[in-house]
């Protein structure tokens, strides 16, 4: 697959591709495009920074961060080397490993083991010390769609508060592993276009 291409290129081919962590692997069904220092809502808006230095590097580098303080998310970092873009992982369907995915997500049902990118990172048993690692190193792949993806939809990023409307997420239709989609508090009342749990519009 081309890394290199634009994210908003990106971001929907990997819809339905395998991502291969150890002995676990994902089939990817949720996406989010973040598009470098032109993305008010992205890692990368502010450049450079200790903490984001994985985001600069080369197209096919992974750029691994912590949410709220516990939950570890994945992102793809893609277009030119420096441009700080990315598309974040947001839910998968585990088809190698689940023993091992149902052992760290210990309760959680099958759908529910790689729904939304921090219980994604957790089933593939990412950690902060992944970012910069390199898709195609050992023990880090990601493999062709097993079949066409099926039908795309897509809708606004979930959390974000700055640049809410641009319908940069990513997802399969009628997929039971995609996250339901949840605005930022921070919006109040702006209204934004909605998607359910089930991945259709409303």
């Amino acid at each position: 697959m081309d890394l290199t291409r634009d994210v908003l290129e990106v971001a929907p081919d990997l819809l339905g591709m395998r991502l291969r962590v150890g002995v676990v692997t994902v089939r990817i069904t949720e996406v989010e495009a973040y598009n470098g220092v032109d993305d008010p809502a992205a890692h990368a808006f502010r450049g450079p920074r200790p903490h984001t230095r994985d985001l600069f590097a080369g197209p096919g580098t992974l750029y691994c961060y912590r949410s709220y303080g516990i939950h570890i998310c994945a992102n793809v970092v893609c277009g030119a080397s420096g441009s700080g873009s990315a598309v974040l992982l947001r839910a998968g369907e585990v088809i190698e490993g689940r023993a091992l995915a149902r052992a760290r997500r210990a309760g959680a049902s099958d759908q529910r083991l790689a729904r939304g990118p921090g219980c994604l990172g957790q089933a593939l048993g990412l950690t902060l010390a992944d970012s910069g690692r390199r898709l195609g190193e050992p023990g880090l792949d990601l493999l062709p769609r097993l079949g066409e993806a099926g039908e795309l939809l897509s809708g606004p990023r979930v959390g974000v508060s700055v640049a809410a409307r641009r319908p940069w997420r990513f997802w399969l239709a009628g997929e039971p592993t995609v996250s339901a989609y949840r605005p930022s508090p921070r919006l109040g009342r702006v209204a934004v276009p909605t998607t359910g749990d089930n991945g259709s519009a409303t």
